[in-house]
């Protein structure tokens, strides 16, 4: 008999409503992340992604519900839980290589020996293929180098899920594709799971096993598409072809005004 796996990270009912605010952000968000699993949220500008994904993190109170990390109820910033976000926020006095390290020193982040830190450093540096331009400064790297070297930042403190608000989307397209393909091996190799803020229909088909559409005022969930199929996909995109009109349709209907819950859907590929 097999035994189902409890999720990583669990979010039940999340609504979100700032002060003084007309209207909510977040409206009974419900999600259950399992171990390497890798999922984006897409969506239109505007409907509440980065504000999910700092309730997610930890960063951010949600007005109701709750969410849990290992079955353990998130009151703030956890340890297991690590954001990269769009800038790479690099400071800029430091090395690459203490820019990484600098994420060890966290709130809350267990301690480590002076062995046990310079063995995470060095693992993360290399997982992201930095271990060349360690001693460099940010202003010496490219803007992938930059990323790649926050998400390093993320790898050394062997987190269990990684959440990424849109951390490829200012990049050139040859970068930005590399990138992408780090990100899986980093998900395969380290054994994380992942939530991708994309708004990039085509990013979340060629990275995510599953896609969760987010849309309405406020926003709430408006379809799930579980993708099937095995990476890389870059010679699947015709197999994706259906699944992209239907993102593309539901979307659509969405932003008419006679859109309801009933316009949630599901799909598999």
């Amino acid at each position: 008999m097999n035994i189902p796996t409890p999720p990583v990270l669990s979010a039940r009912g999340i609504s979100l409503a700032y002060p003084g605010a007309t209207r909510s952000v977040l409206s009974n968000f419900d999600l259950d992340l399992a171990p390497g699993e890798l999922v984006a949220i897409i969506g239109a500008s505007g409907v509440g992604k980065s504000s999910l994904l700092r309730v997610l993190a930890g960063l951010q109170p949600a007005t109701q519900g709750s969410v849990q990390i290992d079955g353990q109820q998130l009151t703030g910033v956890h340890p297991k839980l690590a954001v990269a976000f769009q800038d790479p926020s690099l400071l800029p006095w430091l090395t690459l290589e203490k820019n990484v390290g600098f994420g060890l020193d966290f709130t809350r982040q267990d301690r480590t020996t002076p062995a046990q830190r310079r063995q995470r450093i060095d693992q993360a540096i290399e997982e992201v293929g930095l271990s060349h331009a360690r001693h460099l400064r940010p202003a010496q790297l490219s803007g992938g180098m930059a990323q790649r070297t926050a998400l390093a930042r993320c790898l050394d403190r062997q987190p269990q899920v990684l959440l990424l608000d849109e951390p490829f989307g200012a990049l050139d397209e040859v970068t930005r594709a590399g990138m992408q393909q780090l990100l899986l091996k980093v998900v395969a190799d380290f054994k994380t799971a992942a939530i991708l803020i994309t708004h990039d229909i085509d990013e979340a088909l060629t990275l995510a096993d599953r896609i969760i559409l987010l849309g309405g005022s406020p926003g709430r969930t408006l379809g799930q598409w579980q993708v099937g199929l095995p990476q890389p996909r870059e010679a699947l995109l015709r197999e994706l072809a259906d699944m992209r009109v239907d993102i593309l349709a539901t979307l659509r209907n969405a932003i008419r005004p006679a859109a309801s819950a009933a316009d949630v859907v599901s799909y598999s590929a």
